[in-house]
């Protein structure tokens, strides 16, 4: 059977607070879900971001971002003695500072009401959590600035594990409070997910941020100086995004060390996602097979090398370690057949997409997305252009081949989108998977991200009501969305 999908970020959902959040609305929007016969949910990463607001460069693998914490719900269950007012709730934009310092005052408010139940304390428990709690606390102290340039004693208290001040030790009980709060509304939303037998994809990056707890906590899995500063880092070379390439900034793993350790980070990283969602969209799969090593003294990704990394062994690990874990491969851009070798051993599904699946160089528009079961295909993904920006950046002749292609395939009535919709719903493909901005037809403005570009407008993006969204999905209820 066919599941079909909507790839939208929480951030970009509605709420009263100017970005998504895991309250009422987030309900009424799987609400929508279930009843138009969309089967999937896909996220992007929903942990804290950091610089420039990228949910692939988050302080945590594990830890989720209290900006998505519904102050609605902490009303409700008595944690807010009133109820707080709208914030910023039709922009059409996120705006991730101003969102923060108005939802402050109000977590810190509950915080001060809330009493620890066991339920808390076996969560809080948890060792990330409390690593976690202390990474945030000692960033805050240290006037937010990335933690090797911290104070030694700061860099060090992973390892050490010394005494914190008696300030330091109540922010950290704080950040692990707000953690519990993401928890627990989170797994809320899940269940009702699962009520409407919605699948929720999540997405994991390969790599994690350098200013990070993941590498703060654990520097002997990353290549790094005595200092804690990357000596190589990573991104990928000149390609269909870049002509530069890519300088992502993340820190190279130290397979070795993994490998003597039973690669336990992954084991520990992994597991723990597999528990927030039901399917795992591992980003940058291909690096499983081979990673593009780039000198941390280069300026951009031109000068790097292909090195062999031990995918069998970690997938293998994965496997024996979490049982049912179920990943699917972003496998695109240009890869060596080792690559799609790799996935298919392990039977995951990889992407299609279908701005770059038909090709309109020639006399007619030709190729289309592969006749294959066992894959995800998706109109575009938050890297590109929206389908309708791509669209209407074709020259008159290339748009005029792509119509011909979708009516050579059958699909001859509604205007362009619903057309190219059609088509990339009809396809074999097991999952497919559309942006929301893709569903609403929207051009520029539901741009999500610019690979190689740092900041705003990157992320940004926001449907501020569900008015739209509604008539869209019910246009498409019973010809694209149906199960098939």
């Amino acid at each position: 059977m066919k599941e079909t999908g909507i790839l939208m970020p929480l951030s970009s959902l509605p709420s009263r607070t100017g970005i998504g959040e895991l309250g009422e609305k987030t309900c009424r929007w799987l609400e929508l879900l279930g009843d138009h016969g969309v089967g999937i949910w896909q996220l992007l990463p929903m942990n804290p971001v950091g610089y420039g607001n990228s949910p692939y460069q988050p302080y945590s693998s594990c830890a989720g971002d209290e900006i998505y914490i519904s102050l609605d719900s902490l009303y409700e269950e008595g944690l807010l003695e009133e109820l707080p007012p709208s914030f910023r709730e039709k922009e059409q934009k996120v705006d991730y500072e101003a969102v923060r310092a108005f939802k402050e005052p109000y977590l810190r408010d509950a915080y001060g009401k809330f009493q620890k139940t066991e339920d808390y304390e076996s969560f809080a428990g948890q060792d990330w959590v409390k690593m976690y709690g202390v990474f945030r606390a000692l960033k805050m102290a240290n006037g937010g600035i990335c933690w090797n340039e911290w104070p030694k004693e700061d860099r060090e208290w992973p390892e050490k594990r010394g005494e914190l001040s008696k300030a330091v030790e109540e922010e950290a009980q704080y950040q692990i409070f707000l953690q519990y709060l993401f928890y627990t509304q989170w797994m809320r939303i899940k269940k009702l997910a699962s009520d409407k037998n919605i699948q929720i994809m999540g997405d994991v990056p390969f790599y994690v941020g350098i200013d990070s707890v993941d590498v703060w906590s654990r520097k002997e899995n990353f290549l790094l100086d005595e200092d804690g500063r990357p000596i190589f880092i990573a991104g990928v070379p000149p390609d269909y995004f870049s002509a530069t390439g890519q300088r992502w900034g993340n820190p190279i793993y130290d397979w070795e060390r993994l490998k003597a350790n039973g690669y336990q980070f992954w084991v520990d990283r992994i597991g723990y996602n597999s528990k927030m969602f039901d399917i795992l969209r591992i980003d940058h799969f291909r690096a499983f097979d081979t990673y593009w090593k780039i000198p941390a003294s280069c300026p951009t990704a031109m000068e790097g090398e292909w090195v062999e990394a031990p995918g069998y062994e970690v997938i293998d690990t994965l496997r024996e370690k979490i049982p049912g874990v179920n990943l699917a491969a972003e496998d695109l851009g240009e890869l060596r057949p080792e690559v799609l070798k790799l996935r298919d051993y392990y039977h995951l599904k990889g992407m299609k997409i279908l701005v770059f699946a038909i090709n309109s160089d020639g006399k007619y528009a030709y190729d289309g997305l592969p006749d294959k079961e066992n894959m995800i295909v998706y109109t575009g993904t938050h890297d590109n252009d929206t389908l309708m920006e791509w669209y209407l950046s074709l020259s008159t002749a290339r748009r005029r081949k792509i119509r011909g292609f979708l009516k050579r395939q059958g699909y001859k009535d509604g205007s362009v989108k619903d057309r190219l919709l059609a088509y990339t719903m009809g396809s074999k493909a097991q999952y497919a998977i559309v942006p929301m901005g893709d569903i609403l037809g929207l051009g520029s403005q539901g741009h999500l991200n610019t690979p190689g570009t740092v900041g705003s407008p990157n992320w940004e993006w926001r449907m501020p009501d569900f008015e739209r969204a509604s008539r869209e999905l019910v246009k498409y209820k019973n010809t694209i969305f149906c199960r098939k």
